[in-house]
């Protein structure tokens, strides 16, 4: 078992990202975005810099974040988009020695919405093209519960997994975005674990009707004991941090300063370890 977090929630540059992870005494960060750039986007020279500084920190890349699928490229956006994405992470992967990329599975069009059944198939259709480059290029695809098809529920995660049928298509389990869908936490994670491979660990509860970002195990994204019976039946994978405290990327919400983004990260951190040495087996 190993901590890590989408690091870009602790400071824009990677000089800020890797100096959290170094405060927080980790050694994995999952990396997202760099100057306000998705990893996958980088220029080459721009990404050379950020393999070479990651690599003299001593550091290791546990997943890309990547926008494949996400909430920004709805089922109407061109397929390429995505499939020239990937192609262009994996050998980016490969220099990292990273197993996952972070993918999403297409949200609806909200001005001109597909019917369900055809939202369905198309989003199969496209994760399987996807998976079947990822397979190719020995990466893993790790599916979010959040936007998407795929996230409208447990059994449309497993649905997606099912029929696409792919060694290379697996689960990243959110622990706080069942809560932002109306979901119980519990319940969704007792449904996808068997293809759970990596988790992301944030928090929250519903107020007034309206999404609040807590810090970890303070929401009722039951952190606390999906960690705990992770780690009870042996799970050996990422727990990877995504605050969404002081910034939340896909509303556009911004840091008041860099400071607070990168305290508030650090803290949040620091309560995960504490919640996984009160639960970890003895």
């Amino acid at each position: 078992m190993f901590l890590s977090g989408i690091s870009d929630e602790a400071g824009q540059s990677i000089d800020a990202q890797l100096k959290a992870h170094k405060d927080l005494g980790w050694d994995h960060l999952e990396l997202r975005m760099v100057d306000g750039q998705n990893l996958t986007m980088l220029p080459d020279a721009a990404f050379d810099v950020v393999y070479e500084k990651v690599t003299a920190a001593g550091m290791k890349v546990s997943c890309f974040s990547s926008a494949i699928a996400n909430w920004a490229r709805p089922i109407s956006c061109a397929p390429n988009i995505d499939i020239e994405d990937l192609k262009r992470a994996i050998p980016r992967m490969h220099r990292f020695g990273t197993p996952f990329i972070r993918v999403m599975s297409y949200p609806n069009d909200k001005d001109n919405p597909l019917p369900e059944p055809e939202w369905r198939k198309e989003a199969i259709r496209r994760m399987k093209a996807l998976a079947a480059i990822a397979e190719d290029g020995g990466v893993t695809l790790a599916h979010e519960n959040c936007s998407g098809w795929g996230g409208l529920s447990a059994e449309n995660s497993n649905i997606l997994l099912r029929e696409v049928n792919s060694p290379a298509l697996k689960v990243v389990f959110d622990t706080g975005n069942p809560v932002t869908y109306h979901q119980d936490a519990w319940e969704y994670y007792q449904t996808v674990y068997l293809d759970i491979v990596y988790v992301h660990i944030k928090d929250a509860r519903i107020v007034d009707g309206n999404e609040v970002y807590t810090y970890c195990g303070e929401g009722d994204g039951r952190v606390k004991e999906i960690v705990g019976d992770l780690l009870a039946h042996g799970y050996d994978g990422g727990f990877s941090i995504e605050p969404h405290l002081a910034a939340i990327i896909h509303t556009g919400q911004k840091a008041d300063t860099e400071q607070h983004l990168y305290e508030s990260y650090v803290e949040y951190g620091r309560r995960l370890m504490r919640i996984v040495e009160d639960v970890r087996p003895r």
